[in-house]
């Protein structure tokens, strides 16, 4: 039996908590773009996908676009991945109060990074996953496609290794360390279809 100190510094550890009857928490996770059309988008997707049940994917940007981008809606029906619901959201729909508190925070474009971000509630471990944007890409509608898909994989890897983390088994400065270092791999797919 936990002793009263005790249950309050596992309560008090968003990170770490299950709930007290043994069902595993889920943990929520929110993916930051400037527009919230493209890359945030795959990644709220991918991450309820390869999540196992343990992740809930949100998304948002600082300055959205209004509407979710079609190829990248496209490329999600293609590959049965979850997209009903999908919009294009204001950060500040996460910064309010009543709305769902993060455990993760990452950003996944170069121009909001450098931004400065609303307080999150909960104080979630944030990381910063920059990812070529896929809606600038030009070229024929081929290359387009190849950039959204390109973005998608990139994205599809680092989720994966952030899945397979045993979050309820480290505290939060491994957590934090090891989401910063998927966001720093340099085998995605964006770097070697560059070279």
């Amino acid at each position: 039996m936990l002793r009263t100190g005790n249950r309050r510094a596992l309560q008090g550890n968003r990170l770490l908590r299950e709930s007290l009857n043994g069902v595993a928490r889920i943990y929520n996770v929110l993916f930051l773009c400037t527009g919230n059309s493209a890359r945030s988008i795959l990644a709220e997707s991918l991450i309820d996908h390869w999540g196992g049940g343990r992740f809930k994917g949100y998304s948002a940007g600082s300055f959205p676009k209004g509407e979710v981008h079609p190829l990248a809606l496209d490329l999600l029906r293609k590959l049965g991945l979850p997209n009903q619901g999908m919009r294009s959201k204001s950060w500040d729909e996460f910064a309010r109060p009543g709305a769902p508190v993060m455990d993760f925070v990452f950003t996944v474009c170069d121009q909001a990074a450098g931004e400065i971000c609303p307080i999150w509630p909960g104080n979630p471990v944030t990381a910063y996953w920059g990812v070529p944007d896929p809606a600038a890409a030009m070229g024929t509608a081929a290359e387009r496609r190849n950039a959204f898909r390109a973005a998608l994989l990139t994205l599809e890897n680092r989720i994966k290794l952030f899945a397979a983390l045993p979050l309820d088994k480290l505290d939060r400065i491994p957590v934090a360390r090891n989401v910063d270092d998927i966001g720093r791999r340099r085998d995605d797919v964006t770097d070697q279809a560059a070279s």
